[in-house]
C-alpha cells in the first residue's frame, strides 16, 4: 500500500473509492458539499438509511453524478456532540477494514481532515496510515499453494489522505512513519501466528540478524555456553527442559551519533518464550496452542527495533531477548529447585510455569550491566492475572520511575494503543518470601498476581535505573474466531520513543545554545 497527501476538493479525485465521514445530528460541510455535487441524489439517499447513528457504520453508493471516484463509502461519526477522539478512531479503523477486504484498487479520504482540535494532523496522519497497514494483515506463511485464502484480494494499493492545508515536510514525515510503525508491528504480527516449530529460539536470532543485516544494526547472539559461562542460572533453568537450544539475543541499534563510551542506549526487553507447556507444572491442553504467542514481548521488541531503524530515529536503542522454550522432560527444572541469577541473587522455583521472570530477571541484569542503560523497559505476555485485571483492552504498566511511566502511558494515549499503571508498592515485597532462597518465584497466594510478578523483576533493577515493565498478556494477541497476533504494543513503544527523540533534540539544542 501506497500513501501520498492532496488538498484537492474531493469531488475531483479519481480514484477508485472516495472514503466521506459525516456527522448525524446537524448541517456537515461534507454532507451539503456530496448533495450539490450529485445535485440532489446523495441527500435523497442518505435521507432513507438506518443507523447513521452508530459509529463506525459505512454505507456504500456507486453511480453517483459529480464525483470523478468510481465507489462512494460514507462512514458515520455519530453525533456532533458526542464526538471524541476514540469515535474517530473506530470509525478510521473501521475504515481500514473496509478498504482492505476485496480489490479496492485506489481510495481517498477525508479522515485526516475531522476537527480534533486536540489531536494534530501530523498525528492522525501517522495512525491512519498506521491503521489502513495492518488492515491488510494476512497471515499466510503455513497455508497451502492453493489456499483460497492466501490468493484473496488485499484490498486498497494506493490511498490518498485528503487535508485541509497543503502539505508540508512534516506531515509527509508522518505519513512515512506512519509507515514504518506499520512495517514494525506487521513483523511483531507474524512471528507471534508463526506456529512453534518454525518460531523457534534459533528463528528468532536469524530474524534479528537479517535485521541486522538490512538496518546497518549490531547483532550478537549467544549460546547456551556463553549463558552457562556467564552464570545465567535463571535463564538456563527455563530451557533445562527443551532440545532446542536457547538463545540470548542482543540487537544494538546506534542513531544518535553518540561515542560508543559515551552511550547510554535505552534498553528494551523481550520475552521469548516460544512454546510454553508449563514445564513440570504443565498447563491444561485446552488452548494450549495459544502458547506460541509467549514469544510476542519478543517480537515486539523486534517489530520496535524495524521501525526506529526505518525511520533514522537519533537515539541509541539495545534490545535483548532471552528466548527458549519451556518443556516438561527428564532434565527438566523441578519445582523446589534454587537456582542462582545472574546478579548473584538466588532464587526458589516453586512453579515452573512462571517462568517469563525466569528469563527476563537473566537479561534485565545482562543488559545492565554490560550496557548502563538510561532507562530500561522490559515487555512481556507475564501473568495470566492482567487479563483478568484489564482484559484485552489495556496493557498493565508497572515500574519504579512516575516520570517514565508516565510518558509509555501518554505514549499509548497518543497511539490509542492504551496502557494502565497498576501500583508496585513496597508492601507487595512482602508476599515474596522464601526460607530456602533469597526470593521465590512466585508468592504465597493468589493475590495480585500481576504485581507480584513486576515485584519479583524489580528485585534485579538497579538503583536508580528508570525501569518499566509492560505485561502484554492481555493485548499481544485474540483468541476465538480472531484469533491471532495484534501487534501491540509496538504503537506504543514506537510513540514513545518518537517522543524520547524530540526529548533528546530539545535537550541538545539548550545546551548548543550560547552563553549570555
Amino acid at each position: 500500500m501506497k500513501f501520498t497527501i492532496s488538498d484537492l476538493p474531493f469531488e475531483k479525485i479519481a480514484a477508485t473509492t472516495l472514503v466521506v465521514p459525516l456527522f448525524t445530528d446537524e448541517t456537515d460541510p461534507n454532507r451539503e458539499r456530496l448533495d450539490k455535487v450529485t445535485k440532489g441524489k446523495f441527500g435523497r439517499l442518505w435521507a432513507q438509511e438506518v443507523d447513521r447513528d452508530v459509529v463506525g457504520q459505512i454505507f456504500r453508493y456507486t453511480d453517483l453524478p459529480g464525483l470523478a471516484a468510481s465507489r462512494l463509502l460514507v462512514v458515520s461519526l455519530g453525533e456532533r456532540g458526542k464526538f471524541t477522539a476514540q469515535k474517530w478512531a473506530k470509525a478510521a479503523q473501521a475504515v481500514a477494514t473496509a478498504l482492505a477486504n476485496g480489490p479496492i484498487g485506489s481510495a481517498a479520504h477525508l479522515l485526516a481532515s475531522v476537527d480534533l482540535p486536540q489531536m494534530p494532523l501530523a498525528q492522525r496522519l501517522r495512525l491512519l496510515t498506521y491503521w489502513f497497514r495492518q488492515a491488510q494483515y494476512r497471515y499466510d506463511a503455513t497455508l497451502g499453494e492453493n489456499s483460497a485464502k492466501a490468493k484473496s484480494p488485499k484490498g486498497a494499493d494506493r490511498v490518498e489522505h485528503l487535508i485541509p492545508e497543503a502539505a508540508t515536510d512534516a506531515l509527509y514525515r508522518a505519513v512515512a512513519e506512519g509507515d514504518a510503525i506499520a512495517e514494525g508491528a506487521l513483523l511483531t504480527r507474524q512471528l507471534g501466528d508463526l506456529p512453534a516449530n518454525v518460531c523457534t529460539p534459533e528463528y528468532l536470532a536469524e530474524t534479528a540478524e537479517n535485521l541486522a543485516k538490512a538496518h546497518d544494526l549490531k547483532c550478537h547472539v549467544l549460546d547456551k555456553k556463553e549463558a552457562e559461562k556467564l552464570g545465567m542460572g535463571a535463564f538456563l533453568a527455563v530451557a533445562a527442559g527443551a532440545k532446542r537450544p536457547p538463545k540470548l539475543i542482543v540487537l544494538e541499534y546506534r542513531g544518535s551519533g553518540v561515542k560508543k563510551a559515551e552511550r547510554k542506549p535505552i534498553a528494551l526487553v523481550g520475552k521469548g518464550i516460544t512454546f510454553d507447556t508449563g514445564g513440570i507444572c504443565l498447563k491444561p491442553a485446552a488452548q494450549m496452542d495459544e502458547m506460541k504467542y509467549d514469544m510476542c514481548g519478543a517480537a515486539t521488541v523486534l517489530g520496535t527495533m524495524k521501525a526506529i531503524a526505518l525511520m533514522a530515529l537519533p537515539l541509541d536503542v539495545v534490545a535483548v531477548i532471552p528466548a527458549t522454550e519451556n518443556m516438561p522432560g527428564g532434565s527438566a527444572t523441578r519445582p523446589g529447585d534454587v537456582v542462582t541469577t545472574l546478579s548473584g541473587k538466588t532464587v526458589e522455583i516453586l512453579n515452573t510455569d512462571a517462568e517469563g521472570r525466569l528469563i527476563l530477571c537473566d537479561a534485565l541484569t545482562y543488559v545492565q550491566q554490560r550496557y548502563q542503560p538510561s532507562k530500561v523497559v522490559d515487555i512481556a505476555t507475564l501473568t495470566g492475572a492482567i487479563l483478568i485485571a484489564l482484559g484485552k483492552v489495556a496493557t498493565g504498566l508497572m515500574g519504579n520511575d512516575d516520570t517514565l511511566l508516565a510518558e509509555l502511558k501518554a505514549a499509548g494515549d497518543e497511539a490509542f494503543d492504551r496502557a494502565w499503571p497498576l501500583p508496585l508498592w513496597d508492601d507487595y515485597q512482602e508476599l515474596l518470601k522464601s526460607r530456602f532462597a533469597d526470593i521465590p518465584n512466585i508468592s504465597s497466594g493468589r493475590d495480585a498476581g500481576s504485581i507480584t510478578a513486576a515485584a519479583f523483576l524489580s528485585r534485579f533493577i538497579e538503583p536508580g535505573t528508570p525501569w518499566a515493565h509492560l505485561d502484554i498478556a492481555g493485548t499481544a494477541w485474540l483468541s476465538g474466531e480472531q484469533k491471532g497476533a495484534t501487534g501491540r504494543p509496538v504503537p506504543l513503544l514506537t510513540h514513545w520513543l518518537l517522543k524520547e527523540a524530540e526529548r533528546a533534540h530539545a535537550a541538545h539544542a539548550e545546551t548548543d545554545q550560547p552563553a549570555d
